[in-house]
C-alpha cells in the first residue's frame, strides 16, 4: 500500500527569481504565476522570442528548412510564371482568331435571315398577285445573294 504524505515547502526567499514569492499559501501560486507571466510578456517581444527559438533549433536542420521553403518558393515562381504564359497565350489567341470568327458568323446570320425575309416577301407578293402579273412564277426566283468567296 502506498502511503501520501504532504511536503511541507521550505521558506527559500530567492529575491532574483521571478517565481518567488513571499506567501507560502498553496493557493496563490495560480496568482504569482499569471503575475509573472504578464510582467515577462511585458519585457519581451514577440521577434525576441522567434530569435530565441532559432537557438534552439540546430544549424542543420535550419540550413534544410531555408533550403526547402528556397525551393518550394521557386518552384511556385517558376509554375506561376508558365501558367501565366499560357493565359497569356489563350486569352490573345481567343481574342485574334475568336473574335473575328464571332464577327463573321453574326454577318452570315444576318444575310440569312435577309435572305429568308427576300424570299417570303416573294412569295406573299405571288400569292396576293393574280395568275399573270408581273411576277415571275416561283420556279424562276432565285435562290438568294450569294456573298463573294462562296
Amino acid at each position: 500500500m502506498v502511503k501520501v504524505e504532504i511536503v511541507e515547502e521550505k521558506e527559500q526567499h530567492d529575491s532574483r527569481s521571478p517565481y518567488s514569492s513571499a506567501s507560502s499559501s498553496r493557493t496563490s501560486s495560480s496568482v504569482s504565476l499569471s503575475s509573472v507571466g504578464s510582467e515577462l510578456d511585458a519585457e519581451e517581444s514577440f521577434y525576441e522570442r522567434i530569435v530565441a527559438l532559432a537557438d534552439i533549433i540546430p544549424p542543420t536542420t535550419r540550413q534544410s528548412i531555408s533550403s526547402r521553403i528556397g525551393k518550394t518558393a521557386g518552384f511556385l515562381k517558376g509554375t506561376g510564371k508558365v501558367v501565366g504564359n499560357l493565359v497569356w497565350i489563350v486569352t490573345t489567341s481567343a481574342l485574334l482568331v475568336g473574335l473575328p470568327l464571332a464577327l463573321v458568323l453574326e454577318d452570315e446570320a444576318k444575310i440569312v435571315q435577309q435572305e429568308k425575309e427576300m424570299l417570303a416577301q416573294q412569295q406573299g407578293a405571288q400569292m396576293l398577285a393574280p395568275p399573270g402579273s408581273l411576277y415571275p412564277p416561283a420556279d424562276s426566283l432565285q435562290k438568294g445573294v450569294t456573298p463573294p468567296g462562296f
